[in-house]
């Protein structure tokens, strides 16, 4: 396997190549997946962009990917099954990653490294260690790198987080955000087995624990697992944190506490199917809950937030937001917005992309920038922490550790099989 070192020195060509100073944008998609298909069909929304290549690690899947450019652009990219044969290509300018969480940090990490600027769904990697080395390189390098949590584009998600902060609710004491999703159930208990035909596992894997094949642990259902994911708590988490976090200011939280369990999921999965996490800040207290099969959150949304003031309560969800004043004060009115249906900004991925290629050729910072995402998916990870370890964390911001508590220090970062390496 090529080392880290004559990888990147094969790549050193195209390092510090502004996309800015060209008419297109080349794009290299590593992961084509469902999301990475429907992330890139958003980018090639954007006459500018080409995807020049696209880069699996299963051949039923490129197949896809490749009939699916050619649908939209009747041309047909070019293939690979290592992302880095994307990365130390001199003609592309951003590397796309929609891969499976656990490899979200090396190609970021890399393509910074070699010149390129990264669009990487979230959550930001699948520890806090990976989203430093990830952020430290973005800002060495001077790329630019957006998460993809596009509600931070969402135009309604936007009105409500200006709303919370003109401190019309007055002091915001709870912030709650949960989701509560009722299309997840159980998947079964299938035995190990080899892989299917045309799939790189040992690539697949990567730097995650080498185990026997199970089709539970693959495909979109890998994010169910601690090797390679952290279950909703870091897939709708990120999303539901995110807007809380936009709303309430870049304050980290002190203390984190979580409890939950496999109460309603019989299958070999091993996050939680219901957990609940508080988090105290500074100036206020959040709570994460979830649930699998079914329920509805507070009020009858199956997810959403929202945001307890002294003087009212914005609850928000997809479909809008609505301001309901406290009975005993009246110096509120009652607010109801409903989202734009039909409006490319409603859902925010068609926005969120085209701050990211304005921000490209700009060298501004885009709206969900490494920083911020590594302090959403920061927070996430914590609920998960505490969750594994059964403790209160004291979070330690400036220095990233949990103070006093060994266990819970150990998942701050993971380990790697051999021969990847995140440093």
């Amino acid at each position: 396997m090529t080392s880290r070192r004559s990888f990147l020195a094969a790549a050193a060509a195209g390092a510090g190549r502004a996309a800015a100073a060209s008419d297109r944008i080349r794009l290299g998609l590593v992961g084509c997946g469902g999301i990475g298909r429907v992330d890139l069909a958003t980018f090639l929304a954007y006459p500018e962009v080409e995807c020049a290549v696209i880069c699996d690690i299963d051949d039923a899947r490129l197949a896809k990917g490749v009939d699916h450019v050619a649908q939209l652009r009747s041309s047909r990219p070019e293939t690979v099954k290592d992302f880095r044969r994307v990365i130390d290509r001199n003609d592309i300018d951003v590397v796309l990653v929609a891969t499976p969480d656990h490899w979200h940090a090396l190609p970021t990490v890399y393509a910074c490294q070699a010149g390129k600027d990264v669009y990487c769904e979230k959550p930001l990697a699948t520890s806090i260690a990976e989203g430093r080395a990830m952020l430290d390189a973005a800002r060495r390098y001077r790329r630019v790198v957006q998460m993809g949590t596009q509600w931070r584009s969402g135009a309604h998600y936007r009105e409500a987080v200006d709303y919370v902060r003109s401190g019309k609710l007055g002091k915001i004491r709870m912030v709650r955000a949960w989701a509560y999703l009722d299309w997840v159930g159980g998947i079964g208990n299938p035995p190990d087995s080899d892989p299917p035909p045309g799939v790189d596992y040992d690539m697949w894997l990567g730097p995650a624990p080498l185990r026997p094949f199970n089709p539970n642990r693959f495909h979109f259902n890998f994010r169910w697992y601690w090797d390679y994911a952290g279950g909703l708590m870091t897939d709708w988490g990120v999303h539901l944190l995110n807007v809380a976090l936009w709303a309430m200011g870049p304050a980290p939280p002190r203390t984190v506490t979580s409890t939950g369990g496999k109460f309603a999921v019989d299958d070999n999965t091993e996050t939680p199917d219901t957990q609940i996490a508080v988090y105290e800040f500074p100036t206020y207290a959040l709570v994460w809950e979830h649930q699998l099969l079914g329920g509805l959150g507070p009020g009858t949304r199956p997810h959403g937030l929202s945001f307890c003031g002294l003087e009212g309560t914005l609850t928000l969800d997809a479909d809008g937001w609505e301001v309901v004043p406290e009975p005993k004060r009246k110096s509120l009115e009652p607010v109801k917005r409903l989202a734009a249906k039909g409006d490319r900004t409603a859902d925010g991925r068609p926005a969120h992309v085209r701050n990211f290629l304005d921000c490209v050729r700009s060298r501004q910072d885009p709206v969900t920038n490494v920083e911020v995402g590594h302090f959403v998916s920061t927070v996430s990870h914590l609920g998960n922490i505490a969750l594994r370890t059964g403790t209160k964390i004291a979070w330690d911001a400036e220095r990233e550790r949990a103070t006093g508590d060994p266990r819970a220090e150990a998942l701050v970062a993971r380990p790697y099989r051999s021969p990847w390496k995140l440093g």
